[in-house]
């Protein structure tokens, strides 16, 4: 009533849009398309979608430009302050950016292909005459020879998935973590994986965000999740801490731990510490945890562990306790024998077991905690 009243007629009109939009969240898809300005009140609406398709000359801001320079005396163009390259990638509000309007309706009409029309339905099946047995020798060929060499984590996910195809969204916010949509064995799938070749595939404040999100997006709407998991663990820095990176990190394990479709999780090369917990560990309830024979799974590398433990040995020794480290404890074997892996697997051999296990998780079903709602860290 005090909307109505100080606002009119058009602000009473966008708390009944945005109600709408809530009342529709996890119950049926909502994609949005921005494809001009998009000022003030009707900018947060796009904040309420699942996903939001931005055309390059389309803009979205809360306070425009004149009001940012009556209060701070900046003075900014509108793209600068809220265009589409600004949402791609810094805030993280568009899941894609398109040249112009048709761009964007096809756009939306691509990820409504892989997204049931209803919380009550199941993904649409797709058709692929990609054989779901075939051999994937090039997804471990992508690893350098080096195990701090980065490769393109994409690559990795092209030769799993059919047909090559990935939908990635997202794609220049937080970089650090891919997200995309695929299909595998024609089967609709969500993949969160860590990319090395931005910030070693550090995990940080936004790629927590970001994989959160997706992963309670696919949750909702009944897509299983594929984890590709190469981290050496949580970006370090005060800037971070401040920021709240426990409580931003945890939305990423509190994602995992909410999620009931069926999980999948392979283990590319790194997973070490707090990082190898949020990416769908074992015991967070991933329902496969495979490893290839690559996989460094500890606490830490050998050399921070060292430095800890040992620091008070010389260069000469530090290094032979390195070695030997590595030798004992990054690998699979040991996390295998724990129980925190399930399958050691050649990565030609990843496709076939990947697509054998949701095939049978498909029928997965888990008993609700009974609850109003949870409460997400935010």
């Amino acid at each position: 009533a005090v909307g109505l009243k100080v606002g009119g007629a058009a602000t009473g009109g966008l708390f009944v849009a945005a109600a709408a939009l809530q009342r529709c969240s996890g119950r049926v898809p909502v994609l949005l398309a921005a494809t001009g300005p998009v000022l003030s009140g009707p900018a947060l609406l796009l904040g309420l979608a699942d996903h939001v398709v931005m055309t390059e000359d389309a803009c979205a801001f809360v306070s425009g430009p004149r009001m940012v320079a009556t209060y701070t005396g900046e003075d900014l163009a509108a793209d600068e302050l809220g265009g589409a390259g600004v949402h791609a990638a810094h805030t993280g509000l568009a899941s894609i950016v398109v040249p112009d309007r048709d761009a964007a309706v096809d756009a939306l009409h691509d990820l409504v292909a892989y997204l049931p029309s209803s919380v009550d339905e199941e993904a649409p099946r797709w058709w692929s005459d990609d054989p779901v047995d075939r051999p994937t020798p090039e997804a471990g060929a992508c690893l350098p020879a080096s195990p701090t060499g980065g490769y393109d984590v994409r690559d990795v996910a092209r030769a799993i998935v059919d047909d090559g195809d990935l939908l990635e969204l997202r794609a220049r916010w937080a970089p650090n973590l891919v997200t995309a949509l695929a299909t595998i064995g024609g089967r609709p799938v969500g993949i969160v994986a860590n990319q090395p070749v931005s910030i070693a595939g550090t995990l940080d404040i936004p790629a927590s965000q970001k994989g959160a999100r997706f992963v309670a997006f696919c949750d909702a709407f009944g897509i299983p999740l594929l984890t590709l998991v190469d981290t050496p663990g949580f970006y370090p820095g005060k800037d971070l801490e401040w920021r709240g990176m426990i409580r931003h990190g945890a939305q990423l394990a509190f994602a995992y731990a909410r999620a009931t479709v069926p999980r999948v999780a392979v283990v590319l090369r790194k997973s070490y510490g707090g990082a190898y917990i949020v990416m769908d560990c074992r015991t967070m309830g991933s329902d496969l945890y495979l490893a290839w024979p690559s996989a460094e799974i500890a606490v830490m590398g050998a050399k921070g562990a060292v430095e800890i433990l040992h620091r008070r040995e010389d260069e000469a020794r530090r290094a032979e306790l390195e070695k030997e480290y590595e030798e004992r404890f990054l690998n699979p074997y040991v996390a295998a024998d724990r129980g925190l892996v399930d399958m050691v697997i050649d990565p030609a051999e990843t496709r076939r077991v990947v697509a054998a296990a949701f095939d049978m998780l498909a029928t997965k079903q888990e008993r609700l905690v009974a609850r109003k709602h949870d409460n997400t860290p935010l």
